[in-house]
């Protein structure tokens, strides 16, 4: 039987000449019909820690202060089954050759959103997808992206995902955890070590997951699926 699906997606790092070699783009998915359960979830979470309901998520806001908080977020994603991690990290953006392969950084980014959600989006079931708003290039964005997952040789067609759509991060929890995820993978590939409380989530992420974050997962992992990808 067909289920719907929430697929919400975010990036770290992605300018081309930002001066991070990193950039990572990921994705948190859950059944659409409990996306409400899972945003009072997290919100009695921050209650618990005392912060505000609607307090926003974010790996840059990690800290030593804050890592009981953020370990217990990681803790209740990998104690949900209906929530579902996939990342793509492009180690060395130095190493890009657009030219070579006719095309822009912008085209390239869509390309990697492809890679992103190519393991999430299953045929038999439907999907929203919805971005981060970050820039007054939103509608051109999410045009490009539409246009990549439709006419990808995968053939996802316009039955199978319902709509692609920006969201304001801070209105959304899942989007946040979307966030905070890439963000420890960028942290990790990186070789980052002057946060304490980052590296206590990241080694949360690790022992729940089981995976080094720097290595890829098997291409059928569901819970926390990562992707390295190599320039040829």
């Amino acid at each position: 039987m067909s289920q719907l699906f929430n697929v919400y997606c975010d990036e770290s790092c992605h300018l081309e000449n930002d001066q991070i070699p990193v950039m990572v783009l990921g994705a948190v998915w859950c059944p659409q019909n409990i996306c409400g359960k899972i945003a009072r979830d997290i919100r009695a979470i921050q209650v618990k820690h005392g912060l505000k309901p609607g307090y926003e998520i974010k790996w840059t806001k990690v800290s030593q202060a804050k890592q009981t908080f953020y370990c217990e977020l990681v803790e209740y994603f990998f104690a949900n089954p209906d929530l579902h991690f996939r990342g793509v990290v492009v180690p060395d953006k130095k190493k890009l050759d657009h030219a070579q392969f006719g095309q822009s950084h912008d085209q390239f980014y869509y390309k990697m959103f492809f890679y992103v959600l190519r393991n999430v989006l299953e045929t038999n079931n439907k999907y929203r997808v919805y971005l981060d708003i970050k820039d007054t290039q939103g509608r051109e964005r999410l045009d490009s992206l539409t246009d990549v997952l439709h006419n990808a040789k995968y053939d996802f067609d316009r039955q199978s995902i319902e709509r692609i759509q920006h969201v304001r991060s801070h209105e959304v929890e899942q989007l946040q955890l979307t966030d905070l995820f890439i963000g420890a993978l960028a942290y990790a590939h990186r070789g980052l070590t002057s946060n304490p409380g980052k590296l206590a989530v990241i080694n949360k992420i690790k022992k729940l997951s089981g995976k080094s974050l720097i290595y890829n997962t098997l291409p059928t992992e569901r819970k926390f699926n990562i992707f390295v990808w190599e320039a040829q």
